[in-house]
């Protein structure tokens, strides 16, 4: 019974790190994101230490399945040090530095960093007011909500496409 609960825990967690990651998902860093002891994965994406996480889970209910105890502990031990790591750098991506970036690249990767933060701002208010949406009792408050998820759709339509222009100038900058 324990265990079950566990495996819920752990599921759940991953699926709220999901859920806030959502807007960091395409952002790439010019290094790996974690040690190797911890992720195996080299990188530069969050979803795809999200997935090695996952894979983990998956993992871990296997050997639940086939009582071998001792893998058992280990992964439960190691998942929620990734769980613990990717939450930590899901709260602190926006003070992450460039390391060892070229000189003419700086004002390019400011520029994709304000972006990002711009876009992970826009995606929450979006958030924010599905929620209340969801919970509103109105036509006319609705109505309002509406509009208002409307117009946040099209700034991050526009946020978006300016953030790929910023990495097709990036991309031509490190050829």
């Amino acid at each position: 019974m324990k265990t079950a609960l566990l495996l819920e825990t752990l599921q759940k967690q991953l699926t709220t790190l999901r859920a806030e990651a959502t807007p960091l998902m395409g952002h790439a860093t010019l290094k790996p994101r974690f040690d190797r002891q911890l992720f195996r994965t080299r990188s530069t994406l969050i979803q795809d230490y999200i997935a090695e996480a996952q894979a983990h889970l998956d993992e871990l209910r296997h050997a639940v399945e086939h009582k071998q105890t001792q893998q058992v502990a280990w992964l439960a031990e190691h998942l929620a040090g990734q769980i613990t790591a990717l939450r930590r750098e899901i709260a602190t991506w926006t003070l992450r530095a460039w390391d060892g970036a070229s000189p003419g690249l700086g004002k390019w990767q400011r520029k994709r960093l304000e972006n990002q933060e711009f876009e992970r701002r826009l995606f929450e208010m979006k958030r924010e007011r599905e929620a209340r949406l969801s919970n509103s009792e109105t036509l006319e408050e609705q109505q309002l909500l509406m509009r208002e998820i409307s117009a946040l759709e099209g700034r991050l339509v526009r946020c978006r496409q300016a953030l790929d222009e910023i990495e097709r100038v990036i991309a031509r900058l490190t050829r």
